[in-house]
C-alpha cells in the first residue's frame, strides 16, 4: 500500500515555499551574522576597557534595559501599526547606530560611557523591532504554516549565529573590533531590501488595534487569565533572567578558567551555534507540541548547562556546549511557538513584547547578577546558576502536573 498525498509528511521547511517568508528569512539571517559579530565585539571591547565581569554584565544589560522598561508599550505600538513599515524604520535606526560604532571605534574614541550610550539606543530600537519582527511572521504565512515558520526562522537565525561569533573571533584577533561593527552596518541593508521586496498583496495582515485606554493592562490581564500563555511565559522569565546570560558567563569561563583569548570565546559561541542548528532541524520536523514539551526541554537544557559549567577543560566544554545550543533552540522555539499560537492576532504584539521583557529585558537584572556571581564565586558559578535555574523552571511544572494527576486519580478512586 503506497502513501497518498493526504498522508504524506509535510516538508520540514514547508514555510520557505512562501515567497514573502523566504525573502524575510534570508534578510533576517544575513543581518544576524552582522549583529552577532557586533555582540561579540562589544563584549570583548568591554573586557578590554574594564577587565571586569560585573561591568561586562552592566553593558550587556544596558542593551535590554529599554525592553524591560518600555517593552509592553512597544508591543502596543506594534498592535496599532503596520509591522512592515515599522520594521523598515527600525532597520534604518540599527544601521545608523552600527555606523556610529564603526566610526567611533575607528577613531579610537569609543570609551565605556559612549559604548553604553550607543548600546542603550540599540535597545530602545529593539523595543519596537522585536515584537514587530515576530508579529510579521504571522502575516507572511497562513495559520497552517505558522508553527513551521517560527521553527524555521529560529533555525536559520541560529545558523547565522554559528557564522557570526566564529568570524568575529578571527576578525578581532587579526584586525580588532572595528571591522565587526562595519560588517554589522552593511548587514542591515539585506533586511531593508527584503522588506521592500515583499508583496503586500500576498500577506495576511492582522486587524490593527484601535487606540483606547488601558490596552497595556488588557494585554497583561489576557496573559494572566490564559493558562496556555501563562505557563510558558513564567518559564521564559526565569530562564531569561538567569539562564540566557551566555554573553556574560561564557567570556568569563573561557578567559578566567581556560585562559584563552577572543578566539576561545568565539569557539564557545560557535559550538552553541552548531548545536542550535542541529536542534533547529529537529524542531522543524516536529509536527506538534504537548503541554510537557517545554518543561522537559527546560529540564534537559539546565542539566546540559550545568555539565558545561563543570567541564574539566576547554575541549570538553565545547563538546557539551554543542548540546547546550541544541537545548536552547528546542526551548526557545517551543516557547515562541506556544505563545504565537496561543495569542489572538489583536493581542499578538503585546504578548510577544511581554515575552521579550522576560527573555531579553530580564538580562538587565540577570546579566549584572550573573557577572557578580562569577566575580565573587568564580566563572563556573556564573554558568552553573543558569543551568540550575533552567532545570528548576522545567521541574516545577512537571511536579505540579504529576501532583495534579495523582490528586484527580485519588478523587476518582472508590
Amino acid at each position: 500500500m503506497t502513501r497518498t498525498e493526504g498522508t504524506r509528511r509535510p516538508s520540514s521547511f514547508a514555510s520557505l515555499r512562501i515567497r514573502n517568508y523566504r525573502l524575510f528569512s534570508l534578510g533576517q539571517s544575513t543581518s544576524v551574522v552582522g549583529n552577532w559579530m557586533q555582540n561579540i565585539a562589544v563584549g570583548w571591547l568591554t573586557l578590554q576597557l574594564t577587565d571586569s565581569g560585573t561591568l561586562l554584565g552592566v553593558v550587556t544589560g544596558a542593551r535590554y534595559l529599554p525592553v524591560l522598561l518600555l517593552g509592553a508599550w512597544g508591543g502596543l505600538v506594534v498592535d496599532r501599526h503596520d509591522c512592515r513599515r515599522l520594521l523598515l524604520l527600525t532597520q534604518v535606526c540599527f544601521a545608523l547606530l552600527a555606523a556610529l560604532l564603526t566610526l567611533l571605534s575607528w577613531a579610537r574614541l569609543l570609551t565605556l560611557p559612549l559604548l553604553v550610550g550607543v548600546v542603550l539606543l540599540v535597545g530602545l530600537t529593539n523595543v519596537f523591532d522585536g515584537p514587530a519582527r515576530q508579529s510579521l511572521i504571522s502575516e507572511l504565512v497562513d495559520q497552517e504554516h505558522l508553527a513551521n515558520a517560527v521553527a524555521v526562522n529560529s533555525t536559520l537565525i541560529n545558523a547565522a549565529k554559528l557564522l557570526g561569533p566564529g568570524i568575529a573571533g578571527v576578525v578581532i584577533a587579526a584586525m580588532g573590533v572595528t571591522p565587526c561593527f562595519a560588517v554589522d552596518t552593511l548587514s542591515f541593508l539585506a533586511v531593508i531590501a527584503s522588506l521592500l521586496a515583499l508583496r503586500t498583496s500576498e500577506m495576511h495582515p492582522a486587524e490593527r488595534e484601535v487606540r483606547a485606554r488601558g490596552q497595556i493592562r488588557a494585554g497583561i490581564d489576557y496573559i494572566l487569565r490564559t493558562p496556555a500563555l501563562l505557563q510558558p511565559m513564567v518559564m521564559v522569565y526565569v530562564t531569561g533572567i538567569l539562564t540566557w546570560e551566555f554573553p556574560v558567563s561564557l567570556p568569563l569561563l573561557t578567559t578566567s578558567v581556560f585562559h584563552t583569548d577572543a578566539d576561545g570565546y568565539g569557539a564557545a559561541m560557535a559550538a552553541m551555534g552548531v548545536g542550535a542548528v542541529l536542534g533547529g532541524f529537529a524542531a522543524v520536523r516536529r509536527t506538534r507540541l504537548t503541554h510537557r514539551t517545554l518543561p522537559v526541554s527546560a529540564l534537559i537544557w539546565g542539566a546540559l548547562i550545568s555539565a558545561a559549567a563543570l567541564a574539566p577543560n576547554l575541549y570538553t566544554a565545547l563538546a557539551v556546549l554543542v548540546f547546550v545550543g541544541a537545548g536552547s533552540i528546542t526551548f526557545n522555539s517551543s516557547a515562541k511557538t506556544l505563545i504565537q499560537l496561543g495569542a489572538v492576532p489583536q493581542m499578538r504584539g503585546r504578548v510577544i513584547s511581554i515575552w521579550s521583557i522576560g527573555w531579553l529585558g530580564g538580562t538587565v537584572i540577570g546579566a549584572p547578577l550573573v557577572g557578580a556571581v562569577g566575580a565573587s564565586w568564580g566563572a563556573r558559578s556564573a554558568l552553573l546558576v543558569g543551568g540550575l535555574a533552567a532545570a528548576a523552571a522545567g521541574m516545577l511544572p512537571i511536579l505540579l502536573s504529576v501532583s495534579g494527576f495523582a490528586e484527580r486519580r485519588g478523587r476518582s478512586a472508590p
